[in-house]
C-alpha cells in the first residue's frame, strides 16, 4: 500500500543490519513516517541522503569507516536541509552535547522503548533537541547557560577526534589501523595518543590501552 503524500521521509545510517531491519519494520507501522532509504556506512550514508532528499536522518554513531559525528558534520557542512537524530548505545552523557554541537538535533539511545524513539523523530521532525531529561537536567545542551559549569569527568576534555581514537584503540586497532580509518598519518595519531594519555592522567601507553579497552566493554572510566 502506498503512503501518504504527508508522510515525512526517514533514511537510516546504521552499519548493524538487524538493527537497522528492526527500524524499517517499526517505521512501516507508522502513517506519518516512511523509510525512504537505508545505509550501512558513511560514505553510502552521504550519497544516500543527497539522493533521497530525506526529511530525518537516523545515525548511529559507529560507523565502519567513519563516525556518525563526522556523517553528521559532513551533512552540516553541505548544508542539506535535514534534521539528524543519533540512535546510539554509547552513553548519551558523554556523547549528546557533541552531537548537539556537531549539528545533529538529538540523541537517544537504543535500549529505548521502540514508542520513546519513534516519539523521539516526531520531536526532531516538528524543530525540537531531543535529550533525556537526565543530559537536558546536567546542562549537556550547548545553548543551556548555567551560572556554574558542573564538574566534568576525565573523558569530557577530550576532543571529538581524541574520543574516536580512544575509542578505536580499545576496540583493539594499532596506530596504523587508526591512522587509515581517519585518514591521517601514524605519527599523528601517536601525538594525539600522548594527548590522551594527557588528559587522562595515565602514565604510560599500556595504562591508555587497558583505559579504552575497559571503557569500550564495559562503558567505565
Amino acid at each position: 500500500m502506498k503512503k501518504k503524500s504527508a508522510s515525512r521521509r526517514v533514511f537510516i545510517v546504521e552499519d548493524h543490519p538487524v538493527f537497522r531491519e528492526g527500524l524499517v519494520r517499526m517505521l512501516s507501522a507508522e502513517k506519518d513516517l516512511e523509510v525512504c532509504g537505508e545505509a550501512g556506512d558513511f560514505e553510502n550514508g552521504i550519497k544516500g541522503i543527497k539522493k533521497f532528499k530525506p526529511d530525518l536522518v537516523l545515525v548511529d554513531l559507529e560507523l565502519p569507516d567513519k563516525s556518525g559525528l563526522d556523517l553528521i558534520k559532513k551533512v552540516r557542512s553541505l548544508k542539506l536541509p535535514v534534521k539528524m537524530l543519533v540512535v546510539s548505545m554509547y552513553d548519551e552523557a558523554l556523547y549528546a552535547d557533541r552531537v548537539l554541537r556537531a549539528g545533529g538535533d538529538g540523541y537517544i539511545m537504543k535500549e529505548e522503548s521502540p514508542n520513546e524513539i519513534i516519539d523521539a523523530m516526531r520531536d526532531v521532525l516538528d524543530g525540537h533537541i531531543y535529550v533525556s531529561e537526565e543530559v537536558m537536567a546536567g546542562n549537556s545542551k550547548p545553548s543551556s547557560k548555567a551560572p556554574t559549569e558542573p564538574e566534568k569527568r576525565p573523558l569530557d576534555h577530550l576532543t571529538d577526534l581524541e574520543l574516536n581514537v580512544l575509542e578505536l584503540l580499545g576496540r583493539g586497532k594499532n596506530n596504523n589501523e587508526i591512522a587509515d580509518r581517519l585518514g591521517l598519518k601514524s605519527k599523528e595519531i601517536a601525538g594525539h595518543c600522548v594527548e590522551v594519555r594527557k588528559k587522562l592522567k595515565l602514565k604510560t601507553d599500556n595504562a591508555l590501552i587497558r583505559y579504552a579497552v575497559c571503557w569500550v566493554e564495559t562503558g567505565a572510566v
